[in-house]
C-alpha cells in the first residue's frame, strides 16, 4: 500500500505505533544506559513520554494540531535527558509545519530537518554520539531523499536503515559507550521508534492501531543505580506552566544550577531536568516565573550508596514528617519519602525543593497557607521495588495514621509486594517525636537484622515517645480546618496559649493551656519535670517553627531537668510546620 501524503490522524496513529516499540524494549534501554549516568532509567524516560502521548494526546484534521497535541503530551510526561530530547524534537515539529492538512514526503523531510536544532537547543552542552545525532542524521536522510522517494513507507524504511548504521557507529564517538561494549541507549530507543512505526505502515492499514495494550504496558520508573561518584547529588526535574513564559531566562537558571542540564517547552509549558545540589535554591529562584508542578528530586548519592554499599539487611523507610538531621539519616541510609504541598498553584517536595527557612519566610511576609498532599501509590511502589532489589527486608514507619491517609496509603502499596518481607508500622507520631523513634530504631538495627522483632521494637519505642507542642497562635490551625474558626477567635479574644499532644493512638489533643507564653513555657517545663520523675528521660529533641532562641532556652532548661544534652534541635518539617504555625516549639521527649 503506498502513502502518498500524512494528515493530522495518520501521524497520530504513527506515534503510538512507534511509542508501541519503546515502551516493548523498556527493559532493555535501561539495561544498556550508561551515559550521561549509568543510571539504568533511559528506557523508563522514553516511555513514560510515550505513555504520556497515548493517554493524552488527541488526532485533528490539520497536521500541526495533532503535532501540537502530540507535543503537550510529550511535554507532559517526559522524563530524563532522553524524554525531554524526544519531546524538544516534536515540539520543533509541531512549529515547523504549517497548517496543511495534508504533508508531502517534500515537506515532511523540510520539517524534520528543521525539527533537529530545538532538540539542540534544549541543551546546554549537546553531546555527539547520542540521541541527538541520530536524530540529526535520520533527519538528514529523510531530507535528502525527500522528493526521489514519495511513498512514506518506502521513505521511512530507507531512513531507517540509516538509522541503524549510524546507532552502530555510537560508540565511536563517545568514549564511554566503546568501554561499556553498548550503543547509546536513546538512540537505541529512537531506532525502536522509527522501527514501530514502518513495521505498522507496512501492515498495509492505517486503521484500528489504537488498542489498550499501550496503555496497560507496566514499568517501575526506579530510582537510579549508579557506580561512579556523584558531584551533582539531586537528579532533579519539573514541569511550568504560565502564559508568556521566558524560555531563555528558565533556561539560564537551570543551568548554572549544575550538570546535565536540559530544557524544552514553548511560551505556555517548560519542563527542565538538571543534576544540581541545591533544588531548593533552583526552585525557590524559578517560582516567579511559571507554575511549579510534577516535581522531582532524586537523591542519586543515596541511591548510589544503597547499591554499591547497603548498610544493612533491613531498609529503613521514612516519611518527611519525620524530623532527624540529615547526617544521621544520611550515615545510616535511611530513604525519606517527601510529601508534596502546594504554594498557591506551585507544587513543592517537602524539605527537597523548599527549605523550611524560606516557606516560613514565605508564610510570614505574605500570609500565605500551604496545603499539603500525600506521596503517590506510584511514588512508593517505586521504592519498595528499587529497595527489594538491594535488602532482604523493608521495614517502613509512616506519619501517625490519625493524623494522615498515608498509612493506608502505604499498607495498599506494599500488599502488591506479596513476595517481599516489608513490614509497614504506624509510628503514631510525627516530627522531633518521630525523628527519636527513629534515631532509638536505628540504635537497635546495628544490633538485630530481625524484621518482625524490629518492627516490633518501634511499635515498642512509640509508647515511650511523647510530644509536645507550645501553640503560638491558633491562626494556622484555623486556615489549616483543624480548629473551628468560632475556637480560633475566641482563644485569641481571651490570649489562650495552648498545648497540644499526641494520644496512644496518635491524634492531636489538648495537654492544657495558659493566659500567656511565659505560662505556657512554665507550665510545660512542670509536665516534663514530673514526667521525668516517674518515666526517666532517655533522650530529648526540640524542634521549631521560626522560633529558634524560644526551642534554645527549652534545650537548656530541659537539660538541667534530666541531665542529658538535647540529641538535636531544627526546624520543623514544613508539612508538620505549616498546621501548628509560626512561633510553634515542640518538646519531644523519649522515656526509658
Amino acid at each position: 500500500m503506498k502513502i502518498k501524503y500524512l494528515d493530522g490522524r495518520r501521524i497520530y496513529l504513527a506515534f503510538l505505533a512507534g511509542g508501541k516499540a519503546i515502551l516493548q524494549d523498556f527493559s532493555y534501554l535501561n539495561k544498556i544506559n550508561v551515559f550521561p549516568v549509568p543510571d539504568g532509567d533511559t528506557g523508563t524516560n522514553l516511555a513514560s513520554t510515550m505513555k504520556a502521548i497515548a493517554e493524552q494526546a488527541r488526532p485533528h484534521r490539520s497536521i500541526k494540531e495533532s503535532l501540537q497535541s502530540i507535543s503537550e503530551a510529550a511535554l507532559s510526561g517526559a522524563r530524563g535527558n532522553s524524554g525531554l530530547i524526544f519531546a524538544q524534537f516534536i515540539y520543533g515539529l509541531s512549529q515547523e509545519l504549517g497548517s496543511e492538512l495534508r504533508i508531502s514526503t517534500a515537506r515532511f523531510g523540510e520539517s524534520v530537518r528543521k525539527a533537529v536544532r530545538y532538540a539542540y537547543n534544549s541543551l546546554a552542552y549537546p553531546q555527539e554520539g547520542t540521541m541527538l545525532t541520530l536524530i540529526r542524521e535520520w533527519a538528514e536522510e529523510v531530507y535528502q531523499n525527500r522528493h526521489r522517494l514519495t511513498d512514506y513507507p518506502e521513505l521511512l524504511a530507507h531512513s531507517l536503515e540509516k538509522a541503524k548504521q549510524t546507532l552502530k557507529e555510537t560508540p565511536k564517538k563517545l568514549a564511554v559507550l566503546r568501554r561499556a561494549g553498548v550503543v547509546d541507549a536513546g538512540a537505541k530507543g529512537f531506532v525502536d521508534f522509527i522501527e514501530g512505526v514502518v513495521s505498522f505502515i507496512r501492515q498495509g492499514s492505517l486503521k484500528n492501531v489504537f488498542n489498550r495494550e499501550l496503555l496497560n504496558i507496566e514499568f517501575q520508573e526506579k530510582p537510579h543505580k549508579i557506580a561512579e561518584n556523584i558531584t551533582h547529588r539531586y537528579c532533579t526535574e519539573a514541569l511550568l506552566t504560565g502564559e508568556k513564559l521566558n524560555l531563555e531566562r528558565i533556561k539560564e537558571i537551570v543551568i548554572k544550577s549544575g550538570s546535565s542540564a536540559i530544557v524544552g517547552g514553548s511560551d505556555r509549558k517548560v519542563r527542565f531536568h538538571v543534576h544540581t545540589n541545591h533544588p531548593d535554591e533552583l526552585f525557590y529562584a524559578l517560582k516567579e516565573l511559571g507554575t511549579i508542578t510534577q516535581p522531582k528530586a532524586d537523591d542519586m548519592k543515596l541511591q548510589a550508596d544503597i547499591s554499591l554499599r547497603p548498610k544493612s539487611q533491613v531498609a529503613l523507610v521514612v516519611d518527611s514528617s519525620c524530623d532527624l538531621p540529615a547526617e544521621i539519616l544520611e550515615k545510616n541510609q535511611v530513604v525519606v519519602i517527601p510529601f508534596p504541598f502546594n504554594i498557591g498553584e506551585h507544587v513543592f517536595l517537602d524539605k527537597l525543593t523548599i527549605t523550611p527557612e524560606k516557606l516560613y519566610d514565605l508564610m510570614e511576609r505574605e500570609e500565605i497557607m500551604p496545603r499539603s498532599s500525600q506521596p503517590s501509590n506510584k511514588t512508593v511502589e517505586n521504592w519498595l521495588s528499587y529497595l527489594s532489589s538491594y535488602f532482604d527486608s523493608i521495614l517502613i514507619l509512616t506519619i501517625s495514621g490519625a493524623l494522615s491517609g498515608y498509612y493506608n496509603l502505604v499498607k495498599a502499596a506494599a500488599q502488591k509486594f506479596q513476595d517481599k518481607k516489608i513490614r509497614v508500622v504506624d509510628s503514631r507520631h510525627l516530627s522531633g517525636t518521630f525523628g527519636l523513634v527513629v534515631q532509638r530504631l536505628l540504635e537497635e538495627r546495628d544490633k538485630s537484622q530481625n524484621l518482625d522483632q524490629l518492627a516490633e521494637k518501634a511499635q515498642e519505642l512509640a509508647d515511650k515517645t511523647e510530644l509536645l507542642v507550645d501553640i503560638r497562635t491558633l491562626k494556622y490551625m484555623v486556615k489549616g480546618g483543624r480548629v473551628s474558626p468560632v475556637e480560633g477567635l475566641l482563644a485569641k479574644l481571651l490570649n489562650i496559649k495552648p498545648i497540644v499532644t499526641l494520644d496512644q493512638a496518635g491524634k492531636a489533643v489538648s495537654a492544657g493551656q495558659s493566659f500567656s507564653r511565659k505560662q505556657n513555657f512554665k507550665k510545660i517545663l512542670r509536665i516534663v519535670s514530673k514526667k521525668h520523675s516517674e518515666h526517666p528521660i532517655h533522650s530529648f529533641a526540640i524542634v521549631h517553627v521560626k522560633n529558634e532562641e524560644r526551642a534554645e532556652i527549652y534545650a537548656q532548661e530541659i537539660e538541667k531537668i534530666c541531665g542529658k544534652p538535647v540529641s538535636y534541635l531544627m526546624d520543623v518539617s514544613p508539612v508538620v510546620g505549616v498546621h501548628n504555625g509560626l512561633g510553634a516549639v515542640g518538646i519531644c521527649l523519649s522515656y526509658e
